[in-house]
């Protein structure tokens, strides 16, 4: 086992790694809530059948009642309709505020679950199984919660914190590959940002269909998350902003597309290449540099040309009504060179506009 500490205070919490953690969640839970007697798992059609039944099991072992509430499965389960739905099966199931919910699934399931446990009765503890890399490496750990609505990804949610995430490798292995390789746009972001050395190790991943352990990578990558989590858990600071890198534009493709059109992690490998550009041009970024990390998205056949059929001018109306616009300023992510980010005002409307038409081809 692995265990990467998140320092916020009162509100810290363990993230723990390692194979076999599905069927320990009701030991850990017990631990967490001693005398909790019920708890409602949430999670989504496609990772329900797989492992929901592994974590009541250990629930019930534990003496705790877990209610099962499965959603459909992508994105547009991250809508208002759906966390009624998950609260409102919360209330008829009986839960109240010594329950506490457990997340288990990819990023949708973690923020809408997330959200949920933060509206219900005002707010009950949860904790976090995520079970694809996105949400292994990134939007497990932080305590952002979120919907959308259809003027943009995450426009409403809260900051609440897990009392714990379980991170069990052994999901990972059925994922399709399409899942699999999208998570790794967040993983070379994390090396984009502050990480630069660690580009070896996730060549190396990318040269085996799947590694036997993936853990060591998951922790790194963890810790880097958690790092910067715990000094700007409010992003008001702007370090926590520099986890943005690709997201500006990235988030406007992907809302461009249509919900659940473009995965989450093709969307940020565009917005990793947009934003490389912009790097070059305001920042100072070497080419060798962008060309090292590009040839690392090619390497996990993440896209690297947009799609004719998403309109600039569209991705640019999303961005206009994203949050890491400040009031009307666009503070963009920027590399100066491999682990040296900051966050600049320096980028233009025009240049974005740019560096989207340069994504329609391989330059």
């Amino acid at each position: 086992m692995i265990t990467v500490p998140v320092s916020l205070g009162e509100k810290s919490y363990e993230v723990v790694i390692g194979d076999g953690l599905l069927g320990a969640a009701g030991a850990h839970a017990a631990g967490l809530f001693p005398g909790a007697k019920a708890c409602a798992v949430v999670s989504d059609s496609n990772v329900a059948p797989l492992f929901a039944e592994t974590v009541c099991a250990g629930l019930r072992t534990s003496g705790i009642t877990p209610h099962l509430i499965t959603v459909p499965a992508g994105e547009k389960s991250k809508s208002f309709a759906c966390v009624e739905s998950v609260t409102r099966a919360m209330i008829t199931a009986g839960l109240d505020r010594k329950s506490f919910l457990v997340a288990l699934g990819g990023g949708v399931i973690g923020d809408l679950a997330g959200f949920a446990a933060s509206l219900f009765f005002r707010g009950i503890p949860y904790i976090q199984i995520p079970t694809t890399i996105v949400s292994v490496v990134d939007s497990s750990v932080g305590g952002k919660t979120g919907i959308n609505t259809p003027e943009g990804k995450n426009l409403i949610g809260t900051f609440q914190q897990p009392r714990r995430v379980l991170i069990d490798p052994q999901t990972l292995r059925t994922l399709p590959a399409r899942e699999y390789n999208e998570g790794f746009a967040e993983i070379i972001k994390h090396a984009a940002i502050r990480d630069g050395a660690m580009l070896p190790a996730i060549a190396a991943a990318s040269a085996s269909e799947r590694l036997d352990s993936l853990a060591a990578l998951i922790a790194r990558n963890v810790a880097i998350k958690a790092a910067i989590v715990s000094e700007d858990e409010f992003e008001t600071t702007g370090l926590r902003a520099l986890l943005n890198f690709g997201h500006t534009i990235g988030h406007g493709i992907e809302a461009s597309a249509g919900c659940g059109e473009m995965l989450h992690g093709e969307a940020i490998s565009l917005g990793i290449r947009a934003a490389l550009r912009l790097s070059e041009q305001f920042a100072g970024l070497s080419p060798h540099d962008s060309t090292a990390l590009l040839t690392l998205l090619a390497a996990f056949r993440l896209p690297l040309v947009l799609p004719e059929n998403i309109l600039t001018e569209t991705i640019m109306e999303k961005l206009g009504r994203d949050k890491k616009f400040d009031q009307g300023a666009v503070r963009f992510v920027l590399l100066r060179g491999l682990g040296d980010a900051y966050v600049s005002t320096e980028v233009t409307r025009e240049a974005m506009v740019e560096a989207i038409e340069a994504l329609r081809g391989l330059e």
